[in-house]
């Protein structure tokens, strides 16, 4: 049986480990008004001892054993309060391990139930198959991309001869049309050459006048 279970005849039921850090949180308060209290009274008895030392010497070592008890109850509980503390650090990190150990353990579970259904035969088999079906899958492509045989039917010197026979005939053909239309084009549908004359410009005619005047005048 536990030690703790000798100490205490009722049967706790066990607490988290938040409900368990804030018990020793209490405790911890709890020690440290006590030591408080203890350092007040060690002070004090102290100051007692030092006023009687030389008047009352019965009463100065009174006050000194009751120092010395006081200071052993310091003692204690700076012990128990270090103990405290390596508990309440000891939850910390089991409170962080249980932590973890649940999300790995949770991962784990949903590793084990994703891969319930494969094996790694039926793994290997299945990447095999994949990567026979892109063969036949490139071997189709590539036939379809090939020419078909309807491209190599017919002779390309020979499309050529025909192609060029096809335009020295229609050149043939808008000659033969441009010369109709030369000769429908007759005598009457050409524009009539004017018969009168044209006047000259009036500056002109004034500019004559004047050199027949210049002229006359000269001559006389």
């Amino acid at each position: 049986m536990p030690m703790f279970g000798k100490l205490f005849k009722k049967k706790e039921e066990s607490k988290t480990t938040a409900e368990a850090r804030q018990d020793l949180r209490q405790n911890e308060d709890m020690l440290l008004k006590k030591q408080e209290f203890l350092e007040k009274k060690i002070d004090s008895e102290l100051e007692i001892a030092r006023k009687n030392a030389k008047t009352n010497k019965r009463l100065a070592l009174t006050a000194l054993k009751r120092k010395k008890r006081y200071e052993k109850q310091l003692q204690q509980i700076d012990g128990t309060l270090t103990t405290i503390e390596q508990q309440r650090e000891a939850l910390e990190a089991a409170n962080i391990n249980t932590t973890v150990l649940k999300g790995m353990d949770s991962a784990a579970k949903a590793l084990k139930n994703a891969h319930k259904d494969m094996n790694v035969d039926n793994v290997h088999d299945m990447m095999d198959d994949i990567a026979e079906q892109q063969d036949v899958a490139k071997e189709i492509s590539d036939a379809i991309s090939q020419p078909t045989a309807f491209a190599n039917e017919f002779d390309e010197d020979e499309l050529e001869e025909e192609l060029e026979n096809l335009q020295l005939e229609l050149e043939g053909e808008e000659n033969m049309q441009l010369e109709k239309e030369l000769l429908d084009v007759g005598p009457s549908t050409l524009p009539e050459v004017p018969t009168t004359e044209v006047p000259k410009p009036k500056k002109k005619a004034k500019q004559e006048e004047d050199d027949m005047a210049e002229l006359a005048a000269w001559a006389s």
